[in-house]
């Protein structure tokens, strides 16, 4: 059987290329920087500043009550995928220091039962990236069908343009093309947006799994020094820690800003599915629409849940060591370091909201209280 090589990075290197398409990996560069640079800001300039703006000139100005509801809906979630894509490129580099601290924890990485973690990673990683091509494809479908079956020339949102497209066949195909062109950036962007903290607290939840193997083994071996292993086992909790208070911090206002955009679009979605919308195929988009607005935080939320309660289970590895015949100096080292487990370790989004389940189920809960407000609102 081959050995299994640990690597954590590679994980990243999908949100890596992503970010370099968006143009917020110029420090990564040491050739062609300026000519990326001048890419950067063409494209941000267009598409993340220009494209929720194209959507919010038009709001309640269009034709229907279906376009004003996709107008909407669409406005909300480019704004908050352009907003959470500068928060990422401004904090971009923190990615670098998490790489860093990721190759000292995959160095500690020996034996066959941390391997198999490891290798769990992988399905796991797996499993998220299907749920995200799952919820992206049906929504991009059902935009491209509406836009498609559309009796009268149209757009695939409705939005202002700095020309009259209706009356000019030129202009009509370059309003597609941008508006194409920007979902397929924004897209991405979302993705980017909404991968990178499920997986960076997945690859933090199996490392401090592996954690637990490795110290409930010290002291096991005799030709090998206990309190050494302990002291290690300490060290790689104090970078797991720093690894997981850097990641805290460079997703917490993009969640919360998603936590918020969810509840708010998961209930105009299903609001105008239930009262407004009678036209079959925005029906079935804004079916697939409401289910996917809570599946792109639910990875998160998962493994931020996973992350707790890991954390909180490392002071009973301590005490599942070989640490009885150990010396007073060992068993001190290890007081202390179940004091510090103690300490309870939770992702929190804006300071705010916890990025856990209960937080998961709470925005569902929000979009229904929206909801029963509208309906009282329609009585």
């Amino acid at each position: 059987m081959s050995e299994v090589k640990v690597d954590s990075l590679v994980f990243f290197r999908s949100h890596w290329t992503a970010w370099r398409i968006l143009g917020l990996a110029h420090h990564r560069l040491n050739s062609w920087r300026n000519l990326y640079l001048l890419y950067s800001l063409v494209m941000n300039m267009f598409i993340t500043l220009c494209y929720p703006f194209h959507l919010g000139m038009n709001l309640f100005r269009n034709g229907s009550l279906t376009d004003d509801i996709l107008n909407l809906t669409t406005f909300a979630t480019c704004t908050a995928c352009s907003v959470k894509c500068l928060i990422y490129g401004y904090n971009i580099r923190q990615v670098m220091e998490m790489e860093r601290l990721l190759r000292l924890l995959d160095s500690r990485v020996v034996g066959q039962k941390q391997l198999n973690i490891y290798s769990q990673v992988k399905v796991q990683l797996r499993n998220v990236l299907y749920i995200f091509i799952g919820i992206y494809m049906p929504c991009a479908l059902f935009a491209e069908l509406m836009f498609i079956f559309k009796e009268e020339r149209g757009l695939m949102y409705p939005a202002w343009f700095p020309f009259d497209w209706l009356n000019s066949t030129r202009y009509y195909y370059m309003a597609n093309l941008y508006q194409i062109g920007g979902i397929t950036f924004q897209l991405l962007q979302n993705y980017v947006s909404d991968c990178f903290p499920a997986v960076a607290l997945c690859l933090i939840s199996s490392h401090v799994k592996m954690l637990y193997n490795r110290f409930e083994e010290v002291g096991e071996d005799s030709e090998k020094d206990a309190e050494k292993e302990l002291e290690a086992c300490i060290t790689d909790h104090k970078n797991l820690l720093e690894l997981f208070r850097r990641v805290e911090a460079f997703v917490s206002l993009p969640m919360l800003i998603q936590f918020t955009v969810t509840a708010l679009n998961v209930c105009i979605g299903i609001a105008a599915l239930v009262f407004f919308v009678t036209e079959p195929m925005a029906q079935m988009y804004l079916i697939f629409y409401s289910m996917a607005m809570p599946l792109q935080i639910f990875p998160t939320c998962y493994f931020g849940t996973d992350n707790e309660y890991w954390f909180g289970k490392l002071h009973y590895a301590a005490f599942s060591c070989n640490w009885h015949p150990q010396n007073k100096s060992f068993k001190r080292k290890m007081m202390l370091f179940v004091e510090q487990a103690l300490k309870k370790s939770t992702a929190v989004a804006g300071g705010m909201m916890r990025i856990h389940l209960d937080t998961f189920f709470s925005t569902l809960k929000g979009a229904y209280s929206l909801f029963t407000i509208i309906i009282r609102m329609r009585k």
